[in-house]
């Protein structure tokens, strides 16, 4: 089955700050001059899950445009307290311009999520979450992520190390190099390389993090990819609008993920996928 086609037509980008000309442009809906913020809050969680030996921390900034949320995760205590007051009331004209990074792709993603909802008639898939315990949801967003690359990559690079991703990788007996500004190692004890770029030339596909938006280290993966071919799967939440936009341009698929996010609560729940093999 194929996805159905978006209801209009979009143009190319090659770059975020192409995708950002474009939404200035009124390429994708009302002009943003004219789209006020009406809320800017963090979300910010720590978990270890049972039988895990290690956890982790998130810190997500969101943005409320309307019916909808943006997202952009940042570095947990990284985002100055003076952000959310730059945000709210703001337009998001305003806010693309903003010196911070996370706060430029939080407000992108909430302009997009606004005019292009994860919906069939703009190319989503959506992919059910069951209610459960927290593992048992992460594992099941892991499923949606990791069967969007093709059949009989030799080795995948995963940049933003999740260990339920790892262990799907695991599961379906695909190699993997894991990557993470943290460094560290992983739940299987296996060491976490720290310099994407330079691990790039080792894979043929990639999984990364939509992370990676927001810390300026997107670019690059895309660029490669669109250069080599090599499958680039990405896992959004953040910027779950702003990824889809790439699928066909250097990305191969998206696993989108808008806010509220499946670690936020137990209940049933819904992710929407782009592109990737069917």
């Amino acid at each position: 089955m194929t996805s159905p086609a978006p209801t209009l037509r979009e143009p190319r980008v090659r770059t975020v700050d192409d995708l950002i000309g474009q939404v200035r442009a009124g390429a994708h809906g009302p002009d943003p001059a004219g789209q006020r913020v009406a809320l800017a809050f963090t979300t910010v969680q720590a978990v270890r899950h049972e039988g895990r030996t290690s956890g982790y921390r998130n810190e997500v900034l969101s943005l409320r445009l309307a019916a909808a949320v943006g997202s952009c995760a940042v570095e947990p205590g990284a985002l100055p307290p003076a952000a959310l007051d730059d945000c709210v009331g703001a337009t998001v004209a305003d806010l693309l311009d903003h010196p911070l990074q996370p706060v430029r792709i939080a407000a992108l993603d909430a302009y997009l999520t606004h005019v292009r909802p994860h919906t069939p008639e703009h190319g989503a898939r959506p992919y059910a979450i069951p209610a459960g315990t927290s593992l048992l949801r992460s594992r099941a967003r892991a499923r949606a992520v990791v069967d969007l690359l093709p059949e009989g990559v030799s080795r995948v690079l995963v940049i933003g190390v999740v260990n339920s991703l790892l262990e799907r990788l695991r599961e379906r007996g695909t190699p993997y190099t894991p990557c993470d500004l943290k460094g560290g190692y992983t739940e299987w004890g296996e060491p976490v390389r720290t310099d994407a770029l330079a691990e790039l030339g080792h894979c043929d596909a990639v999984l990364a993090s939509g992370m990676t938006l927001g810390n300026g280290t997107f670019q690059p993966l895309l660029d490669h990819a669109a250069a080599t071919g090599k499958p680039l799967v990405m896992f959004a939440q953040t910027g779950s609008a702003v990824l889809p936009r790439f699928v066909g341009a250097g990305v191969h698929a998206v696993c989108a993920e808008p806010y509220p996010f499946f670690w936020l609560d137990g209940g049933p729940g819904v992710i929407h996928r782009y592109g990737g093999a069917r």
